[in-house]
């Protein structure tokens, strides 16, 4: 049977029509539009104009757009071609969904309790007569929406559930009059054991917000490099929530409080989240390495020659998706890409980018930024606050937000400053750097064999190098030729190659390239259980149950992180659905035509072996809901979806 380019093949026996596909699928339930709903009757019912979100295989008009411009249209249905070609002024699209409808979580419910209630010491508020917030927990209750579950993860797993008369699933530890129960014995074995690190304290939050935090190294390295025009960039640093050149000396003359990040008394970051068992110690003798400065050659090497690494994915690489992949065989994991200027100003939302799981043996996170002050502070604020076994900077990231400011991409152009950058971070920093670039920024101009030799003149300890360019993004396989070029090159610093690797021979041939290890970013999203086929070197043809299973275990580990209140639940379901539009394009390996499945590949439609099977493989986002709803029961009124990636879902 003859297969197009591009579309995976799959046995004949399993092919199916667009239409026998939904109608196989809504025989178990309504067919659902984006919001989740059910249709009652034809489209033309639903009220608020929106079109259902229907698997369809032909591409979104973004990706449509982006083939007609590289000489592809011959492969677009004629009416597609058409309704590009009416809009010839629109901007070529970049593959997120940035018009997406969005809902907060916290209104998802209308009367809130207050913290105090929740704790149980609602006479005590902090706001009193002020807060705006419910005091009574009958009045809460009588207006709470309805309970998931008879089973709390938190309760189940560590004695008691912090989120009490507002969590999801309190039937199973609310006793009398709202009291939140508690498993005193199964408490005390997780007594003094830190199973998240990398919090932020409130105190160095405050610090940082109040521009109170001194960075005498950073400050004597960016007089080192004595550039005109440098008070300009402290001003912008101000600007960023940190202090400029002399950060210490301007704080004191303006009379301020000043908290010595690298200093060894900082009282001030006492309640910081750090390990119990950390190995840095804030009291005792004075040893050598608190006067002496490490020499490159004695800090820590990082030895990942032949490690799986799970690369930083934004937001579908959280911490549960990470647990998962951890427990399928990952060896390395990186924390999602965080800006270093947010860091600095203590922002809650993006220092819960940096969480480890102490599950994560070999943990890094990774830092976006343009300039060497804001990233070489940001360095060596980390470098304290937290416990990581490296740091990666961000040189590959092609979203214009990013590069239009001079970061991620625009770096591998701008040399000057990307050494900067990599000296100041290796400074102030104790454990390795490493540095994540793309094969170029332009499609046919590569620059990472001139990026190279130069990355390992600067210090770096490992390169990971994306087989692709930033303007190329994911319209060509990823160039493995090239990247065994740059394997040459980098040596004797080890290379990681990154690109399209979806199975175990994937992973060979490019072991086969000489590259040190690589790392796996969309395919781990696809198969989480990619590690385990590597490692074992075999093709997992995993049951829609063990899929569903590993759903079920990424919803406990989401409401173990996120809580299990509402505005938990509802985070967790978010996340969720954004890695099933990832995830829907697995194809069970034994309903392949031939094996491997391949990145590029799209699945046709196709009738698993039982309807669990059917309904993981539609990309319509309501079937996605209908399986969040499996899991996390019915969706809020008003629930609206879509992911953030176009590329994904097909209108």
């Amino acid at each position: 049977m003859e297969v197009r380019a591009g579309v995976a093949p799959i046995r004949a026996q399993y092919l199916t029509t667009k239409e026998e596909f939904h109608a196989y699928l809504e025989q178990e339930g309504g067919p659902r539009n984006n919001k989740g709903d059910i249709n009652s009757g034809d489209d033309d019912d639903n009220d608020d104009g929106k079109k259902e979100i229907s698997a369809d295989l032909t591409e979104p008009p973004s990706k449509q757009q982006k083939l007609e411009e590289d000489g592809k249209e011959g492969c677009l249905p004629e009416e597609a071609v058409e309704e590009l070609k009416k809009s010839p002024g629109r901007k070529r699209a970049r593959g997120q969904n940035k018009n997406r409808p969005c809902m907060n979580p916290m209104r998802y419910e209308t009367h809130r309790l207050c913290l105090s209630a929740i704790q149980e010491r609602a006479d005590k508020c902090f706001y009193g007569s002020r807060c705006h917030l419910l005091h009574d927990v009958k009045e809460y209750m009588a207006t709470k929406l309805p309970d998931l579950g008879d089973t709390c993860v938190l309760f189940k797993n560590f004695g008691k559930c912090m989120y009490g008369v507002t969590c999801r699933f309190s039937g199973a530890h609310l006793g009398e009059n709202y009291t939140n129960m508690v498993n005193v014995d199964l408490l005390k074995q997780w007594e003094g054991k830190l199973l998240v690190k990398n919090c932020l304290s409130k105190v160095l939050q405050k610090q940082l917000r109040k521009k109170k935090v001194a960075f005498e190294k950073s400050d004597e390295y960016l007089r080192r490099l004595d550039k005109p025009g440098h008070a300009a960039t402290g001003e912008k640093d101000e600007k960023n929530g940190s202090l400029s050149k002399g950060s210490a000396e301007v704080a004191k003359e303006e009379g301020l409080e000043v908290v010595t990040v690298l200093g060894r008394e900082e009282t001030a970051l006492e309640d910081a989240c750090l390990p119990v068992d950390s190995a840095v110690k804030r009291v005792g003798a004075l040893t050598d390495e608190d006067v002496v400065k490490l020499r490159p050659c004695e800090k820590k090497k990082l030895d990942l020659q032949g490690k799986l690494y799970l690369a930083p994915l934004t937001t579908c690489g959280n911490l549960p998706f990470r647990r998962i992949c951890k427990r399928f065989g990952a060896d390395v994991t990186c924390g999602e890409m965080a800006m270093c200027t947010n860091l600095l100003q203590g922002q809650t939302s993006e220092w819960a980018l940096l969480k480890r799981h102490y599950t994560e043996d070999l943990f890094g996170v990774q830092l976006e930024g343009a300039f060497p002050d804001t990233m070489t502070k940001c360095a060596e604020l980390l470098n304290q606050a937290i416990e990581v076994d490296f740091v990666d900077i961000n040189v590959g990231c092609p979203i214009d937000l990013v590069y239009k400011k001079g970061g991620g991409c625009a770096l591998m152009s701008r040399t000057n400053k990307f050494e900067q950058i990599v000296r100041g971070m290796n400074t102030v920093l104790d454990v390795p750097l490493t540095v994540k670039i793309r094969t170029g920024v332009q499609e046919k101009v590569n620059l990472a064999h001139k990026i190279i030799p130069n990355l390992r003149e600067w210090g770096v300890s490992l390169v990971t190098l994306h087989g692709r360019s930033r303007e190329q993004r994911y319209t060509k396989g990823a160039d493995w030729e090239y990247i065994a070029e740059c394997a040459k090159l980098a040596s004797p610093m080890p290379l990681f190659g990154n690109g399209d690797i979806l199975s175990y021979e994937d992973a060979n041939r490019a072991m086969q390239t000489g590259v040190s290890g690589i790392m796996i970013a969309r395919g781990a999203l696809i198969k989480p259980w990619i590690f385990t086929e590597i490692k074992e070197q075999r093709h997992w043809d995993i049951s829609s149950s063990e899929r569903l299973d590993l759903l079920k275990d990424f919803t406990s580990y989401g409401l173990e992180h996120w809580g299990s209140d509402t505005q938990g639940v509802e985070k967790t379901r978010k996340f969720l659905l954004e890695w099933l539009s990832f995830l829907c394009r697995y194809i069970p390996a034994g309903v392949l035509e031939r094996l491997p499945q391949r990145i590029n590949e799209r699945p046709p439609y196709y009738m698993g072996r039982d309807y669990l099977e059917t309904l993981m493989a539609s990309q319509n986002v309501g079937d996605w809901i209908k399986i969040s709803e499996m899991l996390l029961g019915p969706v809020p009124a008003n629930f609206t979806f879509l992911p953030k990636h176009k590329a994904n879902s097909y209108k």
